[in-house]
This record gives C-alpha cells, sequence and structure tokens, in this order.
C-alpha cells in the first residue's frame, strides 16, 4: 500500500490511512516515513473515514468486518481495493509493463526500473519491496518511483486473481508455480494476461512458461540459461556468494556482453534476463542495458545479509513458497557452511494449500546437518482456518530424514537459534507480509555478538 499512497500524493491526491500494523505498536518506522510525507494516519476504528466524498481503498488483507469498511459502507462512500486502483494507474500509462510469476517479481521490477532510469526514461516504479538502489536518507523506503515518463513498471499479483485487471502493453511472466492457487486457475490467469500485451517476455526454463508460447506468434521475446533457441541465452555463469556473472547471447544479432550482477544466485541471472528483454523492448541497447545492471544493488530482504559475527552470518530473506525456498537454498548450498533457517509461514491459508509442496522443497532441498525451525504461521487477525500449522509440515519432513523443530513463536525460535549457532553457519530468517522479520534478524545478530 505504501508505494500506491506515494504514487497517488505525487499525483496530486489527499491521502490518508489506518493499518492494523499502525495500531498493534508494528512498523513504527514506515509509518513516521510516512507522516513525514504527509500521510495523516488513524487508527483502524472507523474514525478517518467521516465523509461520502472519500474513497476507501482496501488491501486484500481487508475484510468486510473491518471497522473503517463499514463506516464507508454506512455512508456512501466508495470503496475499492488496491488492486483496482493500481490497474487503472498502470492502464493509463502510455507504456504499461507488467512483471508477473509466481517468484521474482520484485526483483524484476527493481532491475527494468534501474535500467530504464539509467537510459534516462524517467519511469515510474510500483514495487512490492524496497529497491535498495533508490532509497536515500529522506527516503529510506523505497518501494516506489514517481518518474515523468512514458513507462509505469509494475508487479502484477496473481495471488488474489486481480492480475486479470492489468492490461500491459509489455508483459513478463517469470515463472508460473504453486502459491496461493491451483495450478489450472494460475494458468487461466497468465493466459487472460499475456493475451492483452503487444509484447511478452517468457522464461522458457520454467515448463508451465514455456507451454505459453504457442499462442504468441510474433509477440514473444523468450529466455533462458539452457534453450539455445531463446532470444536471450545465458551461460559461463561464475557464482560468488554476494553476486554472479555471466554472459548473454541475444540471438538476432549474435550479439555477446558480460554482466556482473551484485546479487547471488542462478534465479537472479533469470531476472536479470527477463529485464534485458523488456529493455530490448524499450529501445535500450543490449551492452547499455547489462552495464546498468552491474549497478543493480538489490531488493531488500531479498538474501540481504544482516551482518557476520563469530564467523556466523545472519540473512534476511522473503523467500515463503516452494520455488522461493528452493531458489534461496540453492543459492546458499553453493557454498559451504551449515544452514540454520527459520521459516515463518506467511499465512494459514497459504500453509494448507501448500503444505505437501512444502514438505517436498523442504526434505529435498536441505542438507543432513541443515536444521529447519518453524513458529506457528503469521497471523494478525481475521477469519481463517487455522486447522494446519507448523507442527505438521514439521512432522512430515522429520519423518523424511532431515532436522526440522516446530515452535510456539518467534521468540522461541530466536532462543533456539543462538543456542545452536556456531562458527561457519548461516542464518537465513524466512518469511513474507512481517517487517518485523527484519528487526527480528537485526536483533538475532545483536545476540550473537553479546
Amino acid at each position: 500500500m505504501t508505494p500506491l499512497a506515494l504514487i497517488i500524493q505525487a499525483r496530486g491526491g489527499r491521502v490518508e490511512g489506518s493499518d492494523r500494523a499502525l495500531d498493534q505498536g508494528r512498523s513504527a518506522e514506515r509509518f513516521d516515513f510516512l507522516r513525514a510525507r504527509g500521510v495523516l494516519l488513524h487508527p483502524q476504528d472507523g474514525s478517518g473515514v467521516r465523509r461520502a466524498s472519500q474513497i476507501l481503498v482496501t488491501s486484500a488483507a481487508v475484510e468486510e468486518t473491518v471497522r473503517d469498511v463499514q463506516a464507508a459502507r454506512r455512508i456512501g462512500a466508495v470503496v475499492t481495493t488496491r488492486a483496482r486502483l493500481l490497474a487503472e494507474l498502470f492502464n493509463g500509462a502510455a507504456l504499461s509493463i507488467g512483471v508477473a510469476g509466481t517468484s521474482g517479481k520484485s526483483t524484476t521490477v527493481g532491475m527494468i526500473g534501474w535500467i530504464l532510469h539509467s537510459a534516462g526514461k524517467s519511469p515510474t516504479i510500483m514495487n512490492g519491496a524496497d529497491m535498495k538502489n533508490f532509497v536515500a536518507v529522506d527516503s529510506p523506503f523505497a518501494s516506489a518511483r514517481i518518474g515523468q515518463g512514458e513507462a509505469f513498471v509494475s508487479e502484477v499479483d496473481e495471488s488474489d486473481g486481480s492480475i486479470a485487471f492489468f492490461e500491459p502493453r509489455v508483459a513478463i511472466v517469470n515463472n508460473i508455480s504453486l502459491d496461493h492457487k491451483s495450478l489450472d486457475e494460475l494458468r487461466s490467469l497468465f493466459r487472460g494476461f499475456i493475451a492483452k500485451a503487444e509484447t511478452v517476455v517468457l522464461n522458457l526454463d520454467n515448463a508451465e512458461t514455456a507451454a505459453l508460447l504457442p499462442d504468441l506468434t510474433g509477440r514473444a521475446v523468450t529466455y533462458s540459461l539452457a534453450a539455445a533457441q531463446a532470444d536471450f541465452l545465458a551461460f559461463s555463469p561464475v557464482r560468488s556468494p554476494t553476486g554472479i556473472a555471466f554472459q548473454v547471447k541475444a540471438r538476432d544479432t549474435g550479439e555477446v556482453v558480460e554482466v556482473n550482477l551484485k546479487v547471488p544466485g542462478l534465479h537472479n541471472v533469470a531476472n536479470a534476463l527477463a529485464a534485458l528483454g523488456v529493455a530490448k523492448t524499450c529501445g535500450v541497447a543490449l551492452a547499455d542495458a547489462a552495464a546498468y545492471l552491474g549497478e543493480f544493488s538489490g531488493i531488500r530482504r531479498r538474501l540481504e545479509v544482516v551482518g557476520t559475527v563469530n564467523e556466523i552470518t545472519v540473512i534476511d530473506d522473503f523467500a515463503h513458497n516452494p520455488d522461493k525456498i528452493s531458489a534461496t537454498l540453492e543459492t546458499m548450498h553453493a557454498f559451504p557452511g551449515r544452514l540454520l533457517v527459520m521459516f515463518q509461514p506467511h499465512g494459514y491459508g497459504p500453509i494448507r494449500l501448500m503444505r505437501d509442496a512444502l514438505v517436498d522443497c523442504f526434505a529435498n532441498r536441505l542438507h543432513g546437518d541443515d536444521v529447519l525451525l518453524m513458529p506457528e504461521p503469521i497471523y494478525f487477525g481475521g477469519t481463517v482456518d487455522r486447522s494446519v500449522g507448523s507442527s505438521d509440515i514439521v512432522r512430515e519432513i522429520e519423518r523424511r530424514g532431515r532436522k526440522a523443530l516446530a515452535l510456539p513463536d518467534r521468540s522461541a525460535c530466536g532462543d533456539s537459534l543462538v543456542k545452536l549457532a556456531r562458527r561457519g553457519d548461516r542464518i537465513v530468517v524466512m518469511g513474507a507480509r512481517d517487517d518485523s522479520l527484519s528487526q527480528f534478524a537485526h536483533e538475532l545478530l545483536r545476540r550473537l555478538t553479546s
């Protein structure tokens, strides 16, 4: 909601808001930032909704029982959703660039945004996470960038079905895998999304995404780390703990360029290829785009190193579904050291849907000496089926021969991590939709120091 609020405000709108996190005393720095930007904040008790002329914009987490919604209904104020408002802004842009897929959206948006910004195209960027390149002393939360050019680059979300509202000129599909919806539902949503686009950038290394290609005669720009027929082929990757270098060949011209990323992992090679595909569509030369990617410093909470103390490294990571978790574990296991993973599920609904896939992911991807710790799923209120919890996941992972612990809460996980940690370990704090996970990671580092 933060980047959307900032974009609306920059376009002359008056923005007020409420958040249960504010009422619960969480994420104080973010709310202070919004206040400093002139956003008026209210308790989420209906008191901020007073005029029929107001428009109430709700996130997917806000239910009809929330008092602000009830107040808006009572006085006749318009109620819309974050996704519908964002789609209205996006669809009105001269060059709408929508990044979709189960994983990699935030990083790909950041990469595309940085390339277009560096090329002087002044894009507006709507991201689901803070882009480090745009963070400044007076802008510590940089999930939005308001530009003056034609391009509007945005994440497009399939998890709530809102992808159907968006009409992209350029559509990117990084990958399709199980997360919030069944694969049949996802296939339908992604096909509808790309049908509206003039150009579609597709990942040939993901089977579900590659299956979209036959519908796109003459409209597709493809990329791969393995398929020689791809328009952009990456090869000869050289890994380091903090980055990855590789070469890219453009099929149409035969041009080969070197890319040196400051973010690690083969999954980020794929994200970079998607960004290069978009850059071509936007008229940015391949060599220039590759150089700009070398300046890209990453996205907060994407394999972000918090610090190292006593040869123990603490890493903050957004991974929360099997695809993202697999990418993180694969990247981390390219280098020596035991992994102590604290995974906080981001809701009871997703963990119920992904139960078997999560078990397979951890059982197959954890090494013999790694340890997984899971508190109960995050829950900030509302109505949800809580029949499946972390203990159900842990029980099956242990049955398949991996070390896993189900603990009542995050505090208990922190105590266990401090006791378990030894020299050479990497502690990975994993989870989504909760800024306080970063605080937890920083507190872990402090405790390991003392």
